[in-house]
């Protein structure tokens, strides 16, 4: 299997030809010539917060290799509403259409946590898929991956109440931002939640009250993370379970 053979081949010391160092999961795991053959095109990108990286039906011109950070997947409503979908970090990309041949996407991908990493022009990602068999079997088990979580948190927006997935939603930040505050602000939480920032607020409240987070101004950081995982829906270990078929955070 691709997950198998994969594993065996997580490498360290890359980088581009800047020099600078690769941290994301996905062209660590690739072989040393499939590497060589994406490393010209990949260019350093700071992720600032913030950070609109792909709009919603516009074309997409890259794909995206975060280091560190986290993005968002949001639909965003014709009355300007938005819901958060889907996140992604160093274990992917973002531009996954891209990468299987669709031009555009529904979602925009807004950076929500910032870091930095690697982008590449879709048309030089194309080229190099066409010679790079594990990068192309990876990034597309990762787009199927990416679909099963967004399927899971639109339930979870759907069906769940609001403390619920915030603890999920921490959860999942935390696993991929190796920070000990997560930088965040209530009103943020609420619209990437699908709710209003009064719910957020009484939902961290109880949390914080419970000892399992502790939040100051714009930040929240972990207290008790065994007792966060229980206060979450079942959500988060089903995206877990997700991940881990392909060794995933």
């Amino acid at each position: 299997m691709v997950t198998r053979r994969l594993k065996s081949m997580q490498s360290s010391g890359r980088s581009n030809l800047s020099g600078t160092r690769v941290s994301n999961e996905i062209l660590n795991r690739i072989p040393a010539r499939e590497f060589d053959l994406i490393r010209p095109h990949l260019e350093f990108v700071k992720l600032s917060s913030h950070l609109r990286l792909n709009e919603p039906d516009q074309k997409i011109e890259a794909a995206y290799f975060p280091n560190s950070g986290m993005i968002s997947l949001v639909i965003v409503m014709s009355t300007g509403r938005a819901v958060e979908v889907g996140v992604t970090g160093r274990e992917g990309f973002a531009g996954a259409p891209a990468a299987a041949g669709v031009a555009r996407s529904p979602v925009r991908e807004i950076v929500q946590v910032p870091g930095e990493g690697f982008y590449i022009r879709v048309k030089a990602l194309h080229q190099v898929m066409k010679s790079a068999p594990l990068l192309n079997g990876l990034l597309s088990q990762y787009s199927v991956l990416l679909a099963m979580q967004m399927a899971q948190t639109a339930a979870c927006n759907r069906l769940h109440h609001v403390e619920s997935r915030l603890s999920r939603w921490l959860l999942m930040t935390e696993d991929r931002v190796q920070e000990e505050y997560l930088a965040i602000t209530h009103d943020f939480l609420a619209e990437m939640l699908g709710t209003d920032r009064p719910s957020v607020s009484l939902a961290a409240a109880r949390l914080q009250r419970k000892g399992l987070i502790q939040y100051k101004r714009a930040a929240v950081k972990i207290i008790n993370r065994a007792h966060l995982e229980l206060a979450s829906c079942e959500c988060y270990a089903a995206v877990k379970k997700f991940n881990r078929q392909l060794g995933l955070v």
